[in-house]
């Protein structure tokens, strides 16, 4: 069912990485055009080179995006218009955690994860719904990157604000599904959830303390980011009339 992507416009944002990095790749190989967006760009235009050469279908265009940056976002989308038509699907995979507790945690820290958490994720889901409408796209999908964090409290204070983002993104996805159905649209939205996954983000989120980050993969087999790129193109393969709502995945070892 992949087959009917080819040749369409997918963006993955935080492509330059693990998860972003491993569905900009997937999406390639089943022939989409994949814009993929990151502050630095250097790591894409390299997966971009690795696709090239591998003799993938598609094609993967690396586009340098501050997700902080509002008029940055709406510059991207209105870049893609211009080259590409437009973005048949959107995958909202950019994603960070601070260590700022609630009691005691600098406010930059919490303003910097809803901005890249919750609000690039609502402004690329906005952009990318009118890009599909303004076309008559009627089959397009949204797919956010979650986290299991989105779906229940991790005992570390450390984690209580950014699963606050992320229970944010369960609510936005559902409330995104409802709205499409109100606008009689068949554009799919679906929430994929991820429980420990062998990434760089738990370096980035323990950064003054890589032990720590190191020990979080060491303690159980984890999830690759290739599992989630694995789940995205399943989501994409299910027949039109299906709406794969929330997808939670975790390693069988996971205790929580």
């Amino acid at each position: 069912m992949m087959e009917r992507w080819k040749g369409r416009v997918a963006l993955v944002t935080g492509a330059s990485v693990g998860i972003g990095a491993a569905v900009a790749r997937a999406l390639v190989q089943h022939g989409m055009k994949v814009v993929g967006c990151a502050r630095n760009v250097d790591k894409i235009e390299k997966l971009a080179a690795e696709c090239q050469s591998a003799g993938y279908r598609g094609t993967l265009i690396p586009y340098k995006c501050d997700l902080c940056n509002e008029e940055e976002i709406l510059s991207m989308f209105s870049a893609i218009k211009t080259l590409h038509q437009g973005v048949d699907v959107c995958i909202n995979n950019a994603g960070l955690a601070h260590n700022e507790p609630l009691l005691s945690g600098r406010t930059d820290g919490w303003r910097n994860m809803i901005d890249v958490n919750i609000l690039a994720l609502a402004i690329c889901t906005r952009e990318a719904y009118q890009s599909m409408k303004e076309r008559h796209v009627d089959d397009g999908h949204i797919i956010n990157i979650n986290s299991m964090g989105g779906h229940r409290m991790v005992p570390s204070a450390d984690e209580h604000f950014y699963c606050a983002t992320k229970y944010a993104v369960t609510a936005v996805t559902e409330g995104l599904r409802q709205e499409l159905r109100e606008a009689k649209t068949h554009i799919r939205a679906t929430c994929i959830s991820p429980g420990i996954v062998e990434t760089e983000f738990a370096f980035r989120h323990h950064n003054s303390d890589p032990e720590r980050a190191a020990a979080v993969y060491e303690s159980i087999k984890c999830l690759k980011a290739e599992d989630i790129a694995s789940a995205v193109t399943y989501v994409l393969s299910a027949p039109a009339h299906v709406q794969i709502g929330d997808v939670q995945m975790r390693p069988v070892e996971q205790v929580s």
